[in-house]
């Protein structure tokens, strides 16, 4: 238990989206903290545990109540609704697979849904709202990003209906801050990796091969999940006090490993703590990247689908634009007004989620 929590009150808090990657690392920390009980929402119909969470802590707090499931769509009023009951605070994390540029999908979770949960969480009583936005909401995908801060706007048009959809539920959290009612906050990761992240297998799944796209030069900001997390944290120990509410009640804030770095390098230090050694690389120059995705797109929409095959998500126009442009974020002000800091390094996370990787899929 954290010592800093160790006289409060134990409370109970919802996490939606609970069965996703960084909502189930978002929990297994709630609960470690001794502080909260976790009430767990999502679409399906059970927690869906995987052996290791059903033998840990995860398995444990829900057979002794510390940790409750509920069934809960977030296009569902009421059910959010009766989920929210005697919660304290709600951290939204639900929302569409990304790579499924799919705008209805988008709208429906991201925009309609925030609207639900934010309109459940006012009429429950709920005191703090943490969004789990990212740093997508400032990409245009026509401009680099390097540094840049929260002043930085909202592009005219976005590139994919993940990020438009985002920045508009964003939009609606930020608006729904009312002090002394609901205190919200929006939390921003940039390129989210830890255990159980879809980054490791698809990086295997070419056998070690490096496929470079543009000239290879560009910046990214990593994030390992468990920092992450911990943004949220902080996010809920800043508004639980009246100056930290007045200051972050409002906000979005960016949330990095601090440590930026070329985009390339980073994933060639995760195949090489994997023991692919080899430094081969395939290179496909910016000039060829958009012709080979309209083959692809062509490809899937006049064959590909006719044979029941799904379409392939490494070449495609968003994915393009997210591999050969910077995007670093400037964290000072999730440092100075939340108190975060990363608690693991780049180098750190690489190697736990690579050694998570040998254990539960080799």
């Amino acid at each position: 238990m954290d010592p800093s929590l160790g006289n409060l009150e134990v409370r109970w808090c919802a996490v939606t989206g609970g069965r996703g990657f960084m909502a189930r690392h978002l929990v297994m920390a709630l609960l470690s903290s001794g502080g909260w009980r976790v009430r767990i929402t999502d679409v399906g119909p059970d927690a869906t545990l995987q052996p290791y969470e059903n033998d840990g802590l995860l398995g444990a707090a829900l057979r002794d109540g510390r940790a409750t499931y509920i069934s809960a769509d977030v296009s569902k009023l009421d059910q959010l609704t009766k989920a929210f009951e005697g919660v304290d605070t709600v951290f939204h994390t639900a929302a569409p697979d990304p790579t499924n540029n799919d705008f209805q999908l988008h709208y429906k979770v991201n925009v309609e849904g925030t609207k639900n949960v934010i309109q459940a969480c006012q009429t429950s009583k709920v005191k703090a709202l943490i969004y789990t936005s990212t740093s997508g909401v400032v990409f245009d995908g026509v401009d680099g990003l390097f540094g840049v801060d929260e002043s930085t706007p909202y592009p005219d048009k976005f590139h994919d209906a993940y990020t438009e959809t985002k920045a508009e539920a964003e939009k609606l959290v930020m608006r729904a801050n009312v002090p002394d009612e609901l205190l919200t906050c929006c939390i921003r990761p940039g390129s989210i990796f830890g255990p159980g992240s879809r980054i490791v297998p698809a990086l295997v799944s070419y056998g070690g091969m490096m496929m470079i796209m543009g000239d290879g030069k560009n910046c990214d900001d990593f994030v390992y999940v468990e920092n992450v997390v911990h943004g949220h944290v902080c996010a809920e120990r800043a508004l639980s006090t009246k100056e930290g509410a007045k200051i972050s009640g409002g906000k979005a804030y960016f949330i990095t490993n601090m440590e930026p770095v070329n985009m390339w390098d980073f994933l060639y230090m995760i195949l090489e703590d994997l023991g692919y050694h080899s430094r081969f690389r395939l290179r496909i120059p910016s000039y060829l990247l958009m012709p080979i995705t309209c083959l692809i797109d062509w490809s899937y929409k006049y064959i590909l689908s006719r044979c029941g095959m799904r379409k392939p998500s490494v070449l495609t126009s968003t994915s393009i634009k997210y591999a050969t442009l910077n995007r670093t974020f400037n964290c000072n002000s999730a440092a100075e007004q939340l108190g975060y800091k990363p608690i693991v390094s780049l180098k750190d996370g690489v190697k736990m989620t690579t050694k998570f990787y040998k254990e539960f899929n080799e």
